[in-house]
């Protein structure tokens, strides 16, 4: 059908809900498979499969699935991409509505054959809803761990200093014997997309398997699946004891760890595993403090131990990244190599993450080896142009900047607005004022201004001070960068 009679229709479609069964399932079809393919074939099976397309009245889709549970944990993680994904194949859905449905008797024909709930609030998960609502679990739904990539090992994971310290701690939790004592616990590594937390973690793993130590790798969504699963088997005791038989836990991806029956037992079980001894290692997207939906008591459990941050990856790490990339698809694809000079420009441009410099290379691989083209600096420009395309810089505010700097050095924005001259206030101040040069437009009177009513000569020895140190201070370099994340995103 082309594109254009397509959205007529679904233009039509959008004002009154929808009667032809052929156009209800054609659309719900359509973003079915978009979602599968985005999401794979796990998550989709998992979450989407039995979401079902009710009725679109006016810009709201509603949709509906068969447990309170399934709805809450949806319309929690998943609703925003769903209702993008609905916008794009019919333009005049705007919002998505997410209810339970039960059964009801058959009616005349024509007539629905679901009652569709309205949708409440979200409400605390309890293990008595859970038990009644979720499918019987299969082999799968047992606990186990979550499964490892055999290419996810310390010998290819590429350190520089801004993961060096989570290496460094992993590699010693993972060369440890059976028996020794435990140095940091709970170990939680927290880094953005891309920065390989996850090849760090099923590289511990790997390395502690092979010392005899009983280890489990799991992601949040993984175990909180496996415990409400064995809710509704009842085998939760089982469940409890085996995880808490074994000498290493990793979980990652923290940050998904929903409800609060879930999060109060994987408090109970990390509390069992502190307590006995046994090594638990974490990983999440923010640090601990900074865990939003997560219980405050495993938030203060998991900052009683050490916490460590993978930065974003510096030009010489990111070069390495791309030396091996490089030479891996060399070994494929024996006509294809980067000069040095493509590999600099390519460090030096894209500086996302590591799975950005994975594409780049693939992008490099696919203009060589398609059209024949040389790899020079010029070919990379044109291959790379939507990954380092220039994106109009965030509008930073000087109130913004003190705000942040005053929290990350645990002082109130009126010390630092002060003319309090102790240590513990003139840094995060001289940090803030470098800040305020290297993000704003602002001139060093205005900045001067800002900061108390001080004088622009106060403000330049400032900036003059910090740049000077974040030369010759790692420590204070990676705070100012830390810093300058937190107000860009």
């Amino acid at each position: 059908m082309p594109s254009s009679q397509l959205a007529a229709q679904s233009r039509s479609l959008a004002a009154h809900e929808l009667d032809d069964g052929s156009e209800h399932d054609a659309l719900w079809s359509a973003v079915s498979r978009r979602l599968r393919a985005e999401y794979g074939e796990d998550v989709y099976t998992s979450w989407f499969v039995r979401l079902v397309l009710d009725r679109i009245e006016g810009e709201v889709a509603h949709l509906t699935v068969p447990t309170r549970f399934l709805k809450s944990w949806i319309q929690s993680h998943y609703s925003e991409r769903i209702a993008a994904v609905f916008a794009e194949e019919h333009s005049d859905v705007r919002r998505v509505s997410i209810g339970v449905r039960v059964a009801a008797p058959k009616l005349a024909a024509g007539a629905r054959d679901v009652v569709v709930a309205p949708v409440p609030d979200p409400v605390d998960i309890r293990p008595a809803s859970l038990v009644s609502q979720l499918p019987r679990p299969d082999a799968a739904a047992r606990i186990g761990g979550s499964p490892l990539d055999r290419r996810l090992t310390f010998d290819t994971f590429l350190t520089g200093r801004s993961n060096a310290m989570a290496y460094a701690a992993a590699r010693q939790i993972a060369d440890a014997r059976p028996g020794d004592p435990v140095t940091f616990n709970p170990l939680v590594i927290h880094a953005a997309v891309g920065l390989g937390k996850t090849h760090l973690l099923q590289a511990t793993a790997h390395a502690a398997e092979a010392t005899g130590r009983r280890v489990t790798y799991l992601t949040a969504e993984k175990f909180m699946f496996d415990f409400v699963a064995s809710l509704r088997a009842q085998t939760a005791l089982a469940f409890k004891e085996r995880l808490r038989a074994i000498d290493l836990l990793i979980i990652d991806d923290l940050q998904f760890l929903q409800g609060k029956t879930v999060q109060q037992e994987f408090g109970h079980t990390l509390n069992s595993l502190l307590d006995g001894r046994q090594q638990v290692i974490v990983a999440a997207d923010r640090a601990p403090s900074e865990l939003e939906g997560v219980d405050e008591r495993l938030r203060s459990r998991l900052a009683g131990g050490l916490t460590l941050e993978m930065g974003a990856l510096d030009e010489e790490l990111r070069g390495k990244i791309l030396r091996t990339r490089v030479a891996a698809a060399k070994a494929a694809h024996p006509r294809f190599d980067a000069p040095d000079d493509v590999i600099a420009y390519v460090a030096r441009v894209v500086t996302a993450n590591g799975r950005d410099l994975d594409g780049a290379v693939n992008r490099l691989l696919a203009h060589n080896t398609l059209t024949g083209a040389p790899i020079t600096v010029e070919m990379a420009e044109t291959a790379l142009r939507d990954l380092v395309r220039q994106v109009e810089p965030k509008r930073v505010k000087i109130e913004e900047i003190q705000r942040i700097v005053a929290r990350h050095y645990q002082v109130s924005r009126a010390d630092i607005l002060s003319s309090r001259r102790t240590q513990t206030v003139v840094r995060p101040r001289q940090v803030a004022m470098y800040l305020a040069k290297q993000l704003t437009l602002r001139s060093l009177p205005e900045i001067g201004r800002r900061f108390g009513g001080r004088d622009h000569t106060t403000v330049l020895h400032a900036v003059r001070k910090i740049d000077d140190l974040v030369k010759n201070n790692s420590a204070l370099s990676d705070e100012v960068e830390l810093l300058k994340r937190m107000l860009l995103e």
